[in-house]
């Protein structure tokens, strides 16, 4: 089922944990509307302006797997807000920076990023009232505002 042009549910809920675990990663209907506003909003204009198709590596998590894989409580993945993504052939430090300037995002956290370019993962989130926060995660320094410079 698409979500939108360029993605799929399969896509926003594929996880090997759920599968191997036999957990059940099926949003409701509320889940599925914001899994819609964040490929609507976030993803399809991320794939517009690089033309290179990407899958995220995580999308939507029910609550159980979220619990399974040491996510935090109040996670957005859980709400259907939230995906965590890579785009073939691009720094994620420069895509983190381009989702800043051009999207309406409510959450942007670079990831285990450590300086190279293929480092690390960008967390992005969806909300209608965005928050346009700003993080990077670094493993031995925890979380920082901003991006790095």
């Amino acid at each position: 089922m698409n979500l939108t042009e360029h993605f799929t549910l399969r896509e926003l809920t594929k996880s090997q944990t759920s599968e191997r675990l036999g957990i059940d990663n099926q949003p409701d209907s509320e889940q599925m509307l914001k899994l819609r506003l964040l490929c609507s909003n976030i993803l399809e204009p991320i794939r517009e302006a690089f033309n290179i198709p990407f899958t995220p590596s995580s999308g939507f998590r029910s609550s159980d797997l979220n619990a399974k894989i040491g996510g935090s409580f109040n996670s957005q993945h859980c709400r259907g807000e939230a995906a965590d993504i890579e785009v073939p052939g691009v720094n994620n430090l420069e895509l983190a920076f381009w989702i800043k300037d051009n999207i309406n995002y409510d959450q942007l956290i670079l990831e285990c990023w450590n300086g190279t370019p293929e480092s690390g993962w960008v967390h992005v989130s969806f909300a209608t009232k965005p928050r346009f926060d700003i993080l990077t995660f670094n493993k031995k320094l925890g979380y920082k505002k901003g991006l790095p410079e």
